[in-house]
């Protein structure tokens, strides 16, 4: 604590200060005192809730939809608001101790914010879930990492004292774009002429990834493969159900032949992208799908899919007062920017801020998440950082089972306190790549 920071605390919070310090009132004291304490005091003041607002968070759970493929998948004809909102009574339905009412807040990210989403997705779907109305909502956009961010929110509320329990994640339906008229992004002239790669397709900045850093076509799919069987794993073990909040919907459905349209009710109790039946030889028949001669493919890219995916979160005092066994605790957040060209390549500058400001190295993580837009990005980062494959991603990822930006940071975080449970490890990092140039990372232990 600096002189500062001990000159703001008022009243009794000054006096029980200047108490564990054994001195009153803290007349005369020296400034330098403040500076460095001992460990010992420090001890004391982190866990003198009087003393300091930063206390420990906690995730009682998380809860998801299963993914289902854009535009012909279950999720076709459904609303983001609607999946958001079926995912908050999920948590509701799941958690019975935590009241409704105790909810004053609820994080929502999103990459897309036009039609369906724009507005204040998040405050709508509060008011569509079983949440009072007093409960708040933010809408926030950090692209692929808004899931991942809006834990991070709701965190540092919580840790500050002035939320005790909140939600937070994340939607996105790309099927939304085949149901209305978007709006065209204007982009702006100078960003245009002199950094025109913050507007690159995120695809095109893979295969520069793949060039710049000699990531191979064989590589890739290999990955690609990698993915698909270890999430064809995970789904017959039964830890992928844990995860899902089953929703009935209606989805349109075009017969091939005829073009007819029609209507069908569908419970969503899976998810729907994944092809377990994958192979090598399948993978190396695909074409390009972004330049030429390139090298990323449908098969070793993240597909296009819709859902939502909610966490909860609760002080730890709380959570102990309602007897509740939380998965894990929030442990830290960081974010770093990098060439746009290069987008994929964020997790590569910041997982070691994150590390280096937890005190931790890398062989200190037992798992590791990091979503798999794209092989060439996953593959770089993963060797550039000297991460061990049987750590990274071993239940698969976004190649076998798609990508809806917005919730893919709640997904993951939720995926990777079970996958600590289930193997009774300690720690975990949730991070992934960022269109526009950026990397993010979330720290996690298990509870």
């Amino acid at each position: 604590m600096t002189a500062g920071s001990f000159l703001r605390l008022a009243g009794p919070r000054r006096y029980r200060f200047c108490e564990l310090i054994g001195m009153q009132g803290g007349a005369g004291i020296d400034p330098g005192l403040l500076a460095v304490p001992s460990a010992h005091f420090a001890s004391q003041i982190l866990h003198e809730g009087d003393i300091m607002a930063s206390r420990d968070v906690v995730i009682v759970d998380s809860i998801r939809t299963g993914l289902a493929k854009s535009f012909r998948g279950s999720f076709n004809l459904t609303r983001s608001d609607d999946m958001l909102a079926h995912c908050m009574d999920s948590l509701l339905d799941r958690n019975p101790k935590v009241e409704p009412e105790s909810v004053e807040d609820v994080v929502v990210g999103a990459a897309n914010h036009e039609g369906e989403q724009g507005g204040n997705v998040a405050r709508l779907a509060v008011v569509l879930s079983r949440l009072p109305i007093t409960t708040a909502g933010q809408t926030i956009n950090r692209f692929c990492s808004s899931g991942l961010q809006s834990i991070a929110i709701a965190a540092h509320q919580i840790a500050s004292g002035q939320t005790e329990v909140a939600m937070a994640g994340g939607v996105d339906s790309i099927s939304m774009g085949a149901r209305q008229q978007n709006s065209k992004s204007q982009k702006n002239p100078i960003l245009e002429e002199q950094k025109p790669e913050i507007f690159m397709a995120m695809g095109n900045t893979a295969e520069v990834v793949a060039r710049r850093y000699q990531v191979t076509r064989e590589k890739q799919d290999e990955y690609a493969l990698q993915s698909q069987q270890r999430y064809a794993k995970a789904q017959q073990e039964g830890w992928v159900a844990e995860e899902i909040a089953p929703m009935t919907v209606k989805m349109k459905k075009v017969d091939k032949e005829t073009g007819e349209e029609s209507i069908h009710e569908v419970t969503v109790d899976r998810d729907e992208c994944n092809r377990p039946d994958t192979t090598l030889e399948g993978l190396a028949k695909l074409p390009p799908a972004f330049e030429e001669n390139g090298t990323v493919t449908a098969g070793n890219a993240s597909q296009l899919s819709d859902g939502a995916s909610m966490t909860l979160l609760m002080s730890a005092e709380r959570a102990e007062k309602l007897g509740l066994e939380p998965l894990g605790i929030f442990r830290g957040f960081t974010v770093a920017g990098c060439e746009p060209d290069e987008m994929g390549i964020g997790p590569v500058f910041a997982i070691p801020r994150l590390l280096e400001r937890a005190g931790l190295s890398i062989d200190d993580i037992d798992l590791w998440e990091l979503n798999e837009a794209f092989a060439s990005q996953c593959l770089y980062s993963r060797d550039a950082l000297h991460i061990d494959p049987e750590k990274y991603n071993v239940n698969g990822g976004s190649i076998a089972i798609g990508h809806p930006f917005g919730m893919t940071g709640s997904r993951l975080t939720g995926l990777v306190l079970r996958e600590l449970a289930r193997r009774k490890q300690r720690y975990g990092v949730v991070t992934m790549c960022i269109g526009g140039g950026q990397g993010a990372a979330g720290l996690f232990e298990r509870a």
